[in-house]
């Protein structure tokens, strides 16, 4: 049985932190996020990390990572640019942005031959969550049975401002039905966690499940987002902010009847560097982390 890949998206621009955070600095070894990924994965049991960058990010990522990799686990670059998969009729396409996280899935289709995962490299996930998508994805003999990591909400805010998070609803099974996109959630001073929407304050409970771009995928999907980011692309020619994310994926799938996404919880807490202020306490929290010995003295 084939060991999963993981696939890291790498190419985002970062607009609201000011920087490559990709590659920033944040353990105590001066580890990016991605190093802590990587332990977590090839500890669970992946065995290929897939790199989805921009062009100009290839080299950098080729000098920090391949050393570190190289006899321990294969790896690959996808290179996301705004032409790829574009269809050819529709010529040169006009954009300074990515085309979204589901874009940038298709855009490792070349490298990608077994059921993968798909993360954020800004994103600390815990080793748990690698462990169980690792295990789904070496044993699911299903096809059309899809999955996600999903994170309780309580364990994702930041302290320096709202957080947008796609906050998920399940049926009776623990199969997904929609994932809605709430952009303001935040934690009031009364200590109730609420999203906000024209005004109006919805509450949220502590645990309710959040997706934080933790997938995993049966390889044939690669066809169905092809051509729904065929049209996609047509349709959205000369709309250059527009995205095509992963969710939307997911969604068509379930809606068409094509495919089905099992939702597993997990306790872990996920560090996110949405905002520069939030980097001391993400350093913060993987020097506890290694003062614990959940990872060795070099991540």
């Amino acid at each position: 049985m084939s060991k999963p890949t993981l696939l890291i998206l790498a190419a985002g621009m970062g607009s609201r932190y000011g920087g490559i955070k990709q590659l920033d600095k944040f353990g105590p070894n001066g580890e990016t996020i991605i190093d802590y990924s990587i332990h977590d994965a090839i500890k669970a049991g992946f065995g290929k990390i897939v790199f989805i960058i921009r062009e100009e990010l290839k080299e950098d990522f080729q000098e920090i990572f391949g050393p570190k990799l190289e006899g321990k686990i294969e790896y690959d670059f996808a290179i996301q640019s705004v032409q790829s998969y574009v269809p050819v009729e529709l010529g040169t396409i006009e954009r300074t942005k990515p085309w979204g996280t589901g874009h940038a899935v298709l855009c490792a289709w070349e490298q990608t031959n077994t059921p993968f995962a798909v993360i954020n490299a800004d994103d600390f996930y815990g080793f748990e969550g690698f462990k169980i998508m690792a295990d789904f994805l070496a044993n699911n003999t299903d096809e059309t049975c899809h999955a996600m990591v999903g994170y309780q909400i309580k364990n994702t805010l930041s302290e320096n401002g709202s957080v947008s998070r796609g906050v998920c609803e399940l049926d009776k099974d623990g199969f997904l039905e929609v994932v809605t996109e709430r952009t303001k959630i935040y934690r009031q001073p009364n200590d109730q966690i609420v999203f906000e929407e024209s005004d109006i304050l919805t509450e949220l409970e502590d645990n309710t499940i959040v997706s934080m771009n933790f997938w995993g995928f049966m390889p044939n999907v690669f066809p169905v987002i092809n051509e729904m980011f065929q049209e996609y692309s047509a349709k959205n020619l000369h709309s250059p902010k527009a995205e095509f994310y992963i969710p939307t994926v997911m969604t068509y799938l379930i809606q068409n009847g094509l495919g089905k996404c099992k939702v597993f919880s997990n306790e872990s807490e996920w560090f996110g560097v949405t905002y520069p202020e939030d980097k001391p306490t993400v350093t913060e929290a993987l020097r506890k982390l290694h003062e614990n010995g959940l990872y060795p003295v070099e991540a």
